[in-house]
């Protein structure tokens, strides 16, 4: 029946206000984070959610700032579905959905100014930090936008850089690897996903298989003062007001969750 009908199936299922898995309509599936797990990153994470794997590895460049914005670094996300993570995707270059992915984490680290560019620059107009981070999917079972800010967050907070010196003689630069800094997170953007069914029926941390049979998706990003950074809906049924602030409220209950999540890791690695 879940074969032949899979949308009669999940149907049934939603009139009973729980799912297939066990979930209720508004459960997340259980949430794993692990960070420095890339002994060569400047920085790692690895996310579970479900059975959505995805890891991020922050690497550290130096380079000259732009020539408009000589006080700012860059940060440079980049999104990878291989095909190894799931069959729907090909080898090659990035696809519709990776390129999407990238863009959304691109302006969620804009839109919620988690990092200032400002703090970046090493000295102004002649050497900043290029960071650049690198969220690989390994297992997609739906939701990865989710998985993806989370696993940028946590490598982020994990993320040491070396300090660095101009020589004024040699006009050089000088890198110190003992002496190592944390990275200022500003702000801790999260972000929660939720698929539409049949129009009016909202699940949020959607599968896979929950995404394909929905009639829309919606990712509403919040950050730790309970404000709201970007809303992302590409497409499908429209959302009612009352419905998108009950996608706000449900978000921002995940937002406490993940930050508990975040603060409990981190503590649990430092020496």
């Amino acid at each position: 029946f879940r074969t032949v009908e899979p949308l009669e199936y999940y149907r049934r299922f939603l009139k009973e206000n729980c799912r297939p898995d066990g979930r209720e309509l508004g459960e997340f599936r259980a949430t794993t984070v692990n960070i420095g797990s890339i002994t060569t990153a400047d920085g790692s994470a690895l996310v579970k959610l479900g059975n959505t794997t995805v890891i991020c590895g922050v690497k550290a460049e130096l380079a000259a700032p732009a020539v408009d914005s000589a006080n700012k670094g860059y940060i440079v996300p980049n999104v990878e579905l291989p095909s190894l993570c799931s069959t729907r995707f090909r080898s090659g270059p990035p696809g519709e959905e990776a390129q999407a992915a990238s863009q959304f984490i691109a302006d969620v680290i804009e839109n919620s100014q988690m990092i200032a560019k400002e703090d970046l620059c090493i000295a102004n107009g002649k050497l900043a930090w290029v960071l650049y981070c690198d969220i690989i999917c390994l297992d997609y079972d739906g939701n990865l936008l989710d998985a993806s800010t989370f696993a940028l967050l946590a490598a982020l907070k994990n993320v040491q850089l070396p300090s660095v010196t101009i020589n004024e003689e040699t006009g050089l630069s000088e890198v110190n690897l003992k002496q190592r800094n944390p990275l200022v997170i500003r702000k801790h953007p999260v972000a929660t996903s939720f698929a539409i069914f049949d129009d009016t029926l909202l699940i949020v941390d959607p599968t896979a298989e929950e995404e394909d049979l929905g009639t829309g998706s919606v990712t509403v990003v919040t950050d730790e003062e309970d404000r709201l950074c970007s809303v992302h809906k590409p497409g499908g049924s429209p959302l009612s007001g009352a419905k998108l602030q009950d996608c706000i409220t449900r978000a921002i209950t995940r937002h406490k969750e993940v930050k508990k999540l975040i603060d409990k890791v981190i503590k649990s690695v430092k020496p």
